[in-house]
């Protein structure tokens, strides 16, 4: 194999790093077979979750991350540099891979392409000793898990996910987003969520492709006909009770820079990447996060009155949860457990879309 085809085929897997909404946040642009150029976007201009880009930057930090581990099928050693003089909403990451033969191959390859989002309920089985080890083992720099187990910890967490829920379906630049990313009556996508991914039955699914058509049509749903509740019932309370556990991943100072949500990204990569190697599935949960983050900072988010006292609420239920100083320090949420992998799922672009063509 060529160190061009080499190149191309480690990035045919970092291709598959998750990122909200499967928006993809990156480019790349190969200079020589050994040095590529990682262009990176963020969605804070139009998306309200992804508050001054720190969830774009974890999903670039899970991206660079997999850009290591595919190179080591190669063995081939990766140093990821970051412009500083980019702007911090399209930040530039040059990746320049080094040759080391005794280099190990790493595991995780064989489930990079696997790893997917599984948002229906999970067993209840709690985790074993072993396997929540090998998850805390799996992060880097400092980084460390906090577990959020049994039932009244779930219990817990669930109403947490369900009060956030009311914020993300009554909130219109919310709606904004999910109808922009939703590919409707899709069971694959390579640019968006399909929504037989999201993990609502086929009744429900039906009634918010339509009720999703307009916003007066949520409006009126969520205020004569209880809109919110089925959907917060399937999408948070129940997947968020039946799971085997939830889990925190905290940086090891509360994270500030761009930097420091890349490191957290990369963090969250291997441990998503170690649970899907032990045959657990995973759903992210950032909205707490964000919203609570919103809160804490005293900034506004929405048109809607009344939005900013429900994110005070679920402020104070996430400190309640993991306590004030791991709070501010969380870069990640999840809750994860054994279950049959998602049978729907989003994919991605082609590599040579995601490609820049030097000039």
């Amino acid at each position: 194999m060529t160190p061009e085809s080499q190149i191309r085929r480690i990035l045919d897997l970092t291709r598959w790093a998750p990122s909200g909404d499967n928006t993809q946040p990156w480019r790349f642009e190969i200079v020589k077979p050994q040095h590529v150029i990682v262009h990176g976007f963020d969605t804070r201009d139009h998306c309200v979750y992804d508050l001054d880009g720190h969830p774009s930057q974890v999903a670039l930090g899970a991206l660079i991350e997999t850009a290591s581990i595919a190179a080591s099928e190669h063995g081939w050693r990766m140093q990821a540099t970051h412009r500083t003089e980019s702007p911090e909403a399209k930040p530039v990451f040059d990746l320049v891979f080094d040759s080391v033969p005794e280099l190990a191959r790493d595991p995780l390859i064989d489930v990079i392409e696997h790893r997917s989002v599984q948002r229906r309920p999970m067993r209840t089985q709690s985790l074993t000793a072993a396997q929540k080890a090998s998850l805390a083992q799996s992060t880097l720099d400092g980084h460390q898990v906090q577990w959020l187990e049994g039932f009244s910890m779930r219990l817990q967490t669930a109403k947490l996910m369900f009060r956030s829920a009311k914020i993300r379906l009554t909130s219109p630049e919310a709606y904004e987003v999910h109808r922009d990313i939703i590919d409707w009556k899709q069971q694959f996508s390579a640019t968006k969520v399909p929504d037989q991914a999201l993990g609502t039955d086929p009744l429900t699914t039906r009634l918010m492709q339509f009720v999703m058509g307009r916003w007066e049509r949520v409006e009126f749903f969520n205020r004569y006909m209880a809109g919110t509740w089925t959907p917060r019932i399937q999408l948070d309370f129940l997947p968020s009770l039946l799971c085997g556990a939830h889990f925190a991943l905290l940086a090891p100072t509360p994270p500030k820079t761009l930097n420091d949500y890349v490191a957290g990204g990369r963090a969250m990569q291997r441990f998503w990447l170690t649970a899907t190697q032990l045959g657990l599935q995973l759903q992210p949960e950032i909205t707490p996060l964000v919203f609570s983050r919103y809160a804490r900072e005293g900034r506004p988010f929405s048109r809607k009155p009344g939005l900013h006292a429900l994110a005070e609420q679920v402020k104070f239920e996430l400190e309640q949860l993991l306590g004030s100083e791991p709070a501010h320090r969380s870069v990640f949420m999840g809750r994860l457990g054994s279950s049959e992998p998602a049978s729907s799922r989003s994919l991605r672009r082609p590599l040579d879309e995601l490609l820049i063509h030097p000039h």
